[in-house]
C-alpha cells in the first residue's frame, strides 16, 4: 500500500495492489459485474477456465455487501492511519512547561464561554523497565495534552518537573481529562508526583454505556471501532526511552497522536445515543 494524501489529520491509503497474471477482457467484465452486484455474479462461458478472484478484490467485494462486519484479516489493513497533523508544541524545561500550561489555561478559559464542559485528551508515557517488579519505580516522563485538532502539547516532565500552572490545570475538576484507562494513569501520576488529577472520563467505560456490553477497550481497539482509523503503536517507539534528553520526531508524533485519538473519541462518544435508547427504537 502507499500513501496518496493527508486530510483532516488522517493519512488516506491507496487501494491494494495485486501482483498476478493479467486477466482477459471477459474475466475483467465478470469481476466488474461481481463487484457491482455481489448477489448476481456474471458467469464465464463454458470455454473459459475458472480462476479465483485475487484476495484484494474479494475484500473489496465484501466491503460493498450489506453486512456491517468487515472481512476477517482485511479490515485493519484497509483502515486509514490515525495521525495528528496539527501543531505539536514541545516543552522540556520548567519555564517552557509553565508557559505552555499558562497558554492552555487561557485557551480553555476562552473555550469555556462557548462550550458547557471542556474536554482535553490526556495521556502519559514513561521509560519501560524490563526488570521484574521495577515498573513502580519509573516516573512518568511525558504528558501529552490535546485541546483540539490544531494543537497538541507534549510536556517532557522528567526534565521540567510540575510547575504551578500545570498543577492547577490537572487539579481543576471543571476541565474534563479524557482517555482510555485514564484512572490508572492518574494513580501512577499521583504515585510519581503526589498530584491528584481531577475531573476524569474513562472513554472505555463511557463507550460501553453507549454501545452496550462490558468490553475492555484499549485506545487502539476503540479508535478502530468508533473512528474507523488504525492507531499504530510500534514497539520501537512505545517501549523506547522517554527519558532521553530530547524527544525524537517519531516520539513527538506518537505522543501527540495518542492524545489526539482520545480527544476525537470523546467527540464521537458524546454524540452516540445511549444503548437503552437504541434498544427501545429497535423494539
Amino acid at each position: 500500500m502507499k500513501k496518496v494524501e493527508e486530510e483532516s489529520g488522517f493519512t488516506r491509503l491507496a487501494s491494494f495492489v495485486c501482483e498476478c497474471e493479467h486477466f482477459t477482457e471477459e474475466e475483467l467484465l465478470a469481476i466488474e459485474a461481481s463487484l457491482s452486484n455481489p448477489n448476481k455474479l456474471r458467469r464465464f462461458n463454458d470455454h473459459t477456465p475458472r480462476r479465483r478472484l485475487p484476495t484484494s478484490l474479494i475484500a473489496l467485494q465484501a466491503s460493498n455487501s450489506s453486512s456491517l462486519s468487515p472481512l476477517p484479516g482485511y479490515s485493519r489493513m484497509r483502515l486509514p492511519v490515525m495521525k495528528f497533523s496539527g501543531q505539536i508544541l514541545y516543552s522540556r524545561t520548567s519555564n517552557a512547561v509553565e508557559k505552555a500550561a499558562t497558554q492552555l489555561l487561557q485557551v480553555l478559559d476562552e473555550k469555556n464561554t462557548k462550550i458547557k464542559q471542556i474536554a482535553i485528551g490526556l495521556d502519559i508515557e514513561w521509560k519501560p523497565s524490563f526488570r521484574k517488579g521495577s515498573r513502580a519505580f519509573l516516573s512518568v516522563a511525558v504528558m501529552q495534552i490535546c485541546v483540539d485538532s490544531s494543537h497538541c502539547h507534549v510536556l517532557h516532565l522528567i526534565h521540567s518537573g510540575i510547575p504551578q500552572n500545570l498543577q492547577l490545570l490537572l487539579e481543576n475538576p471543571e476541565v474534563m481529562k479524557v482517555g482510555v484507562g485514564i484512572h490508572g494513569d492518574a494513580t501512577k501520576f499521583f504515585r510519581d508526583y503526589k498530584i491528584s488529577v481531577k475531573g476524569m472520563m474513562d472513554l472505555s467505560f463511557h463507550a460501553n454505556k453507549k454501545l452496550g456490553g462490558d468490553h475492555k477497550w484499549g485506545l487502539s481497539s476503540l479508535t478502530e471501532k468508533l473512528l474507523s482509523k488504525q492507531l499504530k503503536k510500534p514497539n520501537k517507539i512505545r517501549l523506547g526511552n522517554w527519558e532521553t534528553p530530547v524527544l525524537s520526531k517519531e516520539q513527538l508524533q506518537y505522543a501527540a497522536t495518542d492524545a489526539f485519538a482520545s480527544w476525537c473519541l470523546h467527540q464521537a462518544i458524546k454524540d452516540l445515543p445511549e444503548a437503552q435508547e437504541v434498544k427501545d427504537i429497535k423494539e
